[in-house]
C-alpha cells in the first residue's frame, strides 16, 4: 500500500460478532483510551445491498517525543484528527474499518485497516485482523519517526483492545442485570398468581 513500517496482527475475541459490533460503537469513552477526546458522525448510509457505511471524525491528543519537540515548532497542533470509515455487512457478519490521520500527514501518516469477522464454526468467537502502515515525509528523519510511530501504534492498539474489552464487559453486565430483573419479575408474577391458602385462626 505504501512504503514505511508495516504492522499485522490477528486476535481472537471471545464474544459473538453481534456483541463485538455493539461494543465497537460504544467503546468511547473508556479508561484505556483517554487520548481520544471527541467522536462525531459525519456521514451514515444504508446501501441498496444492506451495507451500513459510516464516516466518523475522531480527535486524539498528539504528544510528540522529546527529540521531535526540539526539531518541530512549538505551535504544532497537539491534537490529531482521524477519519474512520467503516462498513458493516450483516449478511457476512463482518465489520471493516479504515482510519487515517488528516493533519500532520507529512510528519507521520498512519493508515490502519481492521476486519472484525464472525466465524461460522465458532459462533461465540470473533476474529480481528489488524493491519497498519506508518510512513513519514520528513527528509533525513523518516526512519526514526516511523520507528517511533510503530512503537506508539503497538502501544495504542493494546489500549484499544482493552477499551473494546471494557465495552464488552459493560454490555455483559447490563445484559445480566436485565435478565436478573426479568427473572425477578417472572418470579413475582408466578408467586402472585398462585392460589393463597386460606388463613386458619385458632
Amino acid at each position: 500500500m505504501m512504503t514505511g513500517k508495516y504492522f499485522f496482527s490477528e486476535t481472537d475475541i471471545k464474544s459473538a460478532w453481534e456483541q463485538v459490533l455493539t461494543a465497537f460503537w460504544q467503546r468511547y469513552p473508556n479508561p484505556y483510551s483517554t487520548h481520544v477526546l471527541t467522536e462525531d458522525v459525519l456521514y451514515r448510509e444504508v446501501t441498496s445491498d444492506n451495507l451500513l457505511l459510516t464516516r466518523r471524525l475522531l480527535t486524539k491528543t498528539n504528544r510528540l517525543p522529546r527529540w521531535a519537540e526540539r526539531v518541530f515548532p512549538g505551535n504544532l497542533s497537539r491534537s490529531v484528527y482521524i477519519i474512520e470509515d467503516s462498513v458493516v455487512d450483516l449478511g457476512n457478519r463482518s465489520l471493516t474499518t479504515l482510519t487515517w490521520n488528516v493533519n500532520h500527514a507529512k510528519l507521520m501518516r498512519v493508515v490502519e485497516r481492521c476486519v472484525f469477522a464472525g466465524e461460522q464454526d465458532r459462533p461465540v468467537w470473533t476474529r480481528l485482523t489488524r493491519e497498519a502502515w506508518i510512513s513519514s515525509g520528513v527528509f533525513g528523519l523518516s526512519r526514526p519517526i516511523q520507528e517511533f510511530g510503530l512503537a506508539r501504534f503497538k502501544s495504542n492498539q493494546m489500549k484499544a483492545m482493552k477499551g473494546l474489552e471494557h465495552a464488552l464487559s459493560n454490555l455483559q453486565k447490563a445484559s445480566a442485570a436485565c435478565h436478573g430483573e426479568s427473572a425477578e419479575k417472572h418470579k413475582n408474577l408466578n408467586s402472585a398468581s398462585k392460589p393463597q391458602k386460606p388463613q386458619q385462626y385458632i
